[in-house]
C-alpha cells in the first residue's frame, strides 16, 4: 500500500487517550493515511473519557469531536446502520465498528481490543484489525520523515506543560506504544 492510500477506521479505544488521538489525527491530516470514524465511535470515546475524567467538560470534548470532523478529510462514516444486524462479532456491541469500517472502505480497524475483531471474521470483508502500536510502526516504516514531522508538530502543540522529546516518548510508552517509541527513540533530536 502506498502512502496516503491506506484507510483506517479508528475505534473508540484509540481515540480516548488524548496523546494517541492527537498523533493519529496529525498523521491523518499529514496524509499518511485516511482516517475514518463514526458518530457512535465519537459518543463512545467521549463517554469513556468523561467516566475516567469527570473533571472534563462535555462541551470541550464535543468541540474536539467537531474539529476532528471538520479538519480530517471525509472521515465521518454515515449510512452503515443497516449492516449492523447482519454482522457477527464476539461482542455484539462492536458490530457498529465493523459496519462503519465496511461502509468506509477501511483496510484496517485500529483498536486496542484485538480480541473483539477476530481475523477470520474480518478477512471476509478484506479488513484486518491492528493494535495502534503495530499501525503506527507500519506508518513509520512507510514514511519516516513525514512521520517524524507529524510527531514534532504534535509535541510542539503541547504547552501546558511543554514536553521534551524524551518526555513525549515516555507519554507514548505509557499508552502502550512501546514499539513506536523504540522506532522513534533514535530520532528524538528531530522531534
Amino acid at each position: 500500500m502506498s502512502l496516503g492510500t491506506l484507510t483506517a477506521f479508528l475505534d473508540a479505544s484509540v481515540l480516548c487517550p488524548a496523546p494517541l488521538r492527537d498523533l493519529l489525527l496529525e498523521l491523518a491530516v499529514s496524509d499518511l493515511y485516511r482516517a475514518k470514524w463514526s458518530a457512535t465511535v465519537h459518543d463512545e470515546w467521549i463517554g469513556a473519557l468523561l467516566r475516567s475524567r469527570p473533571d472534563l467538560a462535555r462541551q470541550r470534548l464535543e468541540r474536539t469531536r467537531d474539529l476532528m470532523n471538520a479538519h480530517t478529510r471525509d472521515a465521518l462514516v454515515t449510512g452503515y446502520e443497516d449492516l449492523i444486524e447482519v454482522l457477527s462479532l464476539p461482542d455484539p456491541n462492536d458490530r457498529h465498528v465493523l459496519a462503519a469500517a465496511i461502509k468506509g472502505r477501511a483496510d484496517v480497524i485500529v483498536t486496542a481490543n484485538l480480541e473483539d475483531f477476530p481475523a477470520e471474521v474480518l478477512e471476509r470483508w478484506g479488513i484486518e484489525a491492528q493494535h495502534p502500536d503495530a499501525f503506527l510502526t507500519g506508518l513509520f516504516d512507510l514514511a519516516q520523515p513525514a512521520f517524524l514531522q507529524a510527531v514534532k508538530t504534535v509535541r510542539a502543540r503541547l504547552k501546558n506543560p511543554p514536553k521534551s522529546a524524551e518526555d513525549y516518548l515516555e507519554t507514548l510508552r505509557a499508552h502502550g506504544l512501546g514499539a513506536t517509541v523504540a522506532a522513534l527513540a533514535p530520532y528524538a533530536r528531530y522531534i
